[in-house]
Order: structure tokens, then sequence, then C-alpha cells
């Protein structure tokens, strides 16, 4: 039995697809009441698939010492993933206590694998555009924004419980994309804007995009083939935000951007709709001022590390695309 945190998620929910997929007994911690009919749906769908929940939030260690119960390998995934709209000490509470937490309880029982997935927001971005590796650790003044810095914290709580002993492997993915994106992620909700015709102009920033299966399966690889105590950037083509652009107007038949934005028109932007924001506590910011930051810089990755000792997948972006088009219109998110 493995046991997947974060399940309704982006990446939690591929993960757990691709376990019952291959057989293996999952069982997943849910929260009761769980918000979003695209959620529900897709808890439903794991259920359908021989799934077994445990109702409980990742927060709670009586629920995550139930779901622990029997179980061969985690994998944790659960996080708070968003840049607008959470008090500080909610991102600590369920990124870097639940996490700690949850690791004493899987050293309690005895599990064989305990696979972390952090973010690739943990490593210092090269400002000269040149690829990084799983060597270039952030300096704290470089965490940009609460869901960094404690993500940086669970990061750096999991690497050392593997120095004492526990069977801990950590992930560090990129920019997923493809289908069933519910909520959606950053990256998705950038190809949502798009198919919407949002994006009026682009900036000198770029990503590394991956498929969102290729990190489900390099979750699973990292438990059967990773080193303990080691990091693998689970990512893989590195573009610029305008090569992703054109990619999505040939996939999607939306015309591309032409205008170029300064970086200082985007820091603007951000402070406009971080104050629109606030006097509408509905209203998301488009922009924020710590994703106007990170922007000034590509995040630019190299997994060879992922790709030479896991066996990573690294199926086409341009058909990750594709798939992600085709979902998001077919969901609803875009016409």
């Amino acid at each position: 039995m493995d046991l997947v945190t974060g399940a309704t998620g982006f990446i939690g929910g591929a993960v757990a697809r691709k376990l019952r997929e291959g057989g293996v007994p999952v069982r997943i911690l849910v929260r009761e009441g769980v918000q979003g009919a695209a959620r529900r749906e897709q808890v439903d769908q794991l259920v359908a698939m021989g799934a077994e929940v445990v109702h409980g939030d990742v927060t709670d260690e009586r629920a995550s010492a139930t779901a622990l119960r029997g179980v061969r390998r985690v994998f944790h995934l659960a996080a708070l993933y968003q840049f607008w709209g959470a008090p500080a000490r909610e991102y600590r509470v369920v990124n870097v206590q639940a996490t700690t937490a949850l690791l004493a309880a899987a050293k309690r029982e005895g599990v064989e694998r305990f696979v972390h997935c952090s973010t690739v927001g943990t490593l210092a971005v090269s400002k000269d555009a040149r690829p990084v590796d799983e060597t270039r650790r952030a300096r704290p003044e470089e965490l940009c924004g609460e869901y960094k810095r404690t993500k940086f914290e669970a990061e750096e709580a999991s690497l050392a419980a593997a120095r004492e002993g526990a069977p801990v492997i950590v992930v560090n993915p990129s920019a997923p994309v493809g289908p069933h994106d519910v909520k959606p992620t950053p990256t998705g909700q950038m190809v949502v804007d798009f198919l919407k015709g949002r994006m009026f102009g682009y900036t000198r920033t770029g990503l590394n995009l991956v498929d969102v299966d290729d990190v489900a399966v390099g979750h699973i690889l990292a438990a059967e083939k990773g080193r303990i105590g080691e990091r693998y950037i689970l990512g893989n083509r590195n573009l610029w935000l305008k090569e992703i652009f054109d990619l999505l107007a040939g996939i999607s038949g939306v015309k591309s951007p032409r205008l170029r934005v300064p970086h200082v028109l985007v820091s603007m932007t951000a402070w406009f709709e971080e104050g629109a924001a606030s006097l509408f506590p509905k209203r998301v910011p488009r922009v924020t001022r710590d994703q106007a930051k990170m922007a000034r810089h590509p995040m630019f990755f190299d997994c060879a590390k992922a790709v030479r000792e896991l066996g990573l997948p690294q199926t086409p972006i341009e058909e990750s695309l594709r798939r992600a088009v085709e979902w998001f219109r077919k969901a609803g998110y875009a016409p």
C-alpha cells in the first residue's frame, strides 16, 4: 500500500493515477468536504480506480497516523501552493509543520521510502539564463514569498531526516503542464489566460516546462531508483515565455502576443493588482509582486541527473501543451 497526500492537486492526482494504473494499492488522504466540483470529481475518479480514501487534513497528526498504517511508501505532495490570499502562518503550518510531523510518523511506522515533493523554487536561478542543477541552493534572501520560503524549510527538514537515517528522497518539479489541472496551477492559469486572449504582451522571462505525467512517473521512479538523501529536478525543456506563447498559438489558433513588456511595467501592474485585490477580497491578482520579482530572471533548469539516474521520461512539450489546451477547453476553463 502506498500513501499519496495532495491527491486532489495537479501532480498528486497524477501520481495516484499512475500508481493505480500500475496495479499498486493506493491510499489517499483527503480533507472532509473538499472544495470545488473539479476536485471532488478527481477524488471520485480515483475511488473508481480503486484508491482507498482516508478523510482528514495533512495538518492533523491523528489523521496522518491513521493514513500511514500499513503503508510501504509515502508520496508527500500536499502543500499550500498559491501566491495570494493566505496568511503566512498557514503556509508554515501546511508546508513545514505538517511535513515534519508526517516524516516523524512515517519513521515510527517504518515506511520503506518517503518521496517528498519540493519545488525548483528552492534553487537559485542563474541571472544569465544558464540552466542550473541540484547543486545550486538558494540563499534565504533569494527566496521570494512565503510559498518558496516554507517549501525550502520543508525540504531542509526532509534532507535532515535522510541524514538521520530516514529513507527520504526529494524531487523538485519544474512547471508541469497537461490535463486535469483542476485549480489551475499558475502555469495552467497562464495557458487559460492565453486561450481567453488575455495575454496582450510578454516579458523577457522563461520557464522549464514538463509533462505532468512525466512528473508523476518521476515520483515513482524516485521511490524505486532514487538515492536516499538526494534531490532530483523533474523537468524537461527550457523555453522563453514568447516561445511558449508561439507554441500555444500553433496549437490553439489564438494569436501570440507581439508586444514585449518591460519588467518595470510588470512590477507596476503587480502593485495595481494587489491594491485592487486588497479593496475587493474576492478578487485574485493576475500577477503579484512576488511573481513579478521571479519573472526578472528565466527559471531554466538542468534535469540531466533525473534522466540519467531515474530514467525520467521526456515527453515532447508540444504534446503536453496540446493535451493541456484540449482538457481546459473540454472542461470549460477556456473557449
